[in-house]
């Protein structure tokens, strides 16, 4: 009875999801400065298209979540891919990538009226790491931007205080590493850079997501605010981190390691010897550690998933997915030899299902929600 229960009130929650079909104009919350498809048309922009584009996964939690901070979060998750690609292009230069992240960031921050013209990123014909749809993403920067205009004083500070903190973060990887290749691996300093890297890019995200569902969702909520929010920048470190360190050898080929040149030393190993997968004894141990570090901060994420109101269920179920996945994740890299690029570990896709029917569940059972983060990581 309780999984026909979940079922239903999945159906119920897909009903009430916002449409995808081509063309239909962004459709703010009556929380925010409104706008509609009727005077959006002349952007003829969809963003949950555009999100399903580029990431099917995190287009899977934007749809879960409530109206109230659905747009907000789609709108600088996209502008964030957008920057992303521009800073990934690399049959660009790197000064002119710069230059391009540096004006994408004014215009973010609205300290220009200059319109930003990208068309060189969206028409490159780079192939292995750019894809069609973010080529297409970029192309759709200024549209983008003005959506941002069109929400609350409040959320558009939000927006912009986020943007230019992961703006800052690509500027950084791309003056480290936009110059290294396979023939010349440059790698981290030391543990502090990685720990501020996964902030730039993911940490001020969890950061962002509460305050923005703080505001709207539960305002007076009873909470301690401090460990709230420090949970919450746990949350996207966590995130973050294992995307680090299962794309290992991907970025290892592109001259990018970001393992920590002083661990490594004191390995007595150098990061272009990772491109040998026999080499991953060496630094097992010290991965290990990172896999811990990452558990921990997702851990944090999943009491901060338990702090937000029971009724928050939308809210709960677009915290927990990801959580979930990144603790299979870490599972089945623990039991994976990570420099081996020929065997990417990857959360299958009947997995999430399981994940997500799972969770569904235990909004209806609390003794099988609380079992969630062990169930995942079984391997």
């Amino acid at each position: 009875m309780a999984a026909s229960a979940a079922r239903r009130r999945f159906r119920t929650a897909s009903k009430r999801m916002p449409p995808s079909q081509s063309g239909v104009a962004l459709r703010l919350s009556p929380h925010s400065k409104c706008f509609t498809a009727r005077n959006m048309r002349t952007s003829a922009i969809d963003i949950y298209s555009l999100l399903k584009g580029v990431s099917r996964s995190f287009y899977l939690t934007v749809r879960v979540l409530p109206q109230a901070v659905r747009p907000q979060i789609a709108v600088a998750y996209l502008l964030a891919r957008a920057t992303d690609t521009v800073a990934d292009t690399d049959l660009i230069s790197v000064n002119e990538r710069l230059e391009a992240l540096g004006q994408v960031r004014e215009r973010v921050l609205d300290k220009t009226a200059a319109s930003v013209n990208l068309r060189q990123f969206s028409e490159t014909t780079q192939t292995k790491r750019v894809s069609d749809a973010e080529r297409m993403l970029v192309g759709y920067v200024e549209e983008l931007i003005a959506c941002v205009r069109k929400f609350s004083e409040e959320d558009q500070g939000l927006i912009r205080n986020v943007l230019a903190t992961i703006i800052s973060g690509q500027e950084l990887d791309l003056q480290r590493f936009g110059r290294a290749d396979a023939s010349h691996t440059a790698a981290l300093p030391d543990e502090a850079a990685l720990d501020d890297y996964i902030y730039r890019v993911a940490g001020c995200v969890g950061e962002f997501w509460s305050r923005l569902c703080r505001a709207h969702l539960f305002p007076k909520h009873p909470l301690d605010e401090a460990v709230f929010l420090q949970n919450g920048i746990r949350f996207g470190k966590g995130l973050q981190l294992v995307n680090v360190l299962r794309d290992v050898p991907a970025d290892l080929r592109q001259g990018r390691c970001y393992l920590p040149q002083n661990r490594l030393s004191g390995l007595k190993i150098a990061p272009s010897d990772l491109l040998e997968p026999s080499n991953f004894g060496h630094v097992q141990s010290f991965y290990n550690e990172l896999l811990s570090l990452a558990e921990g901060h997702l851990q944090a994420g999943w009491q901060y998933t338990n702090t937000l109101p029971r009724s928050c269920v939308r809210l709960r179920l677009g915290c927990a997915w990801p959580i979930l996945i990144g603790l299979a994740t870490i599972a089945k890299l623990r039991v994976a030899n990570v420099l081996d690029a020929d065997r990417r570990v990857k959360v299958s896709r009947a997995q999430v299902r399981r994940i997500m029917f799972g969770s569904l569940c235990g909004q209806i059972i609390p003794s099988l929600w609380r079992r969630l983060p062990t169930r995942a990581q079984v391997v």
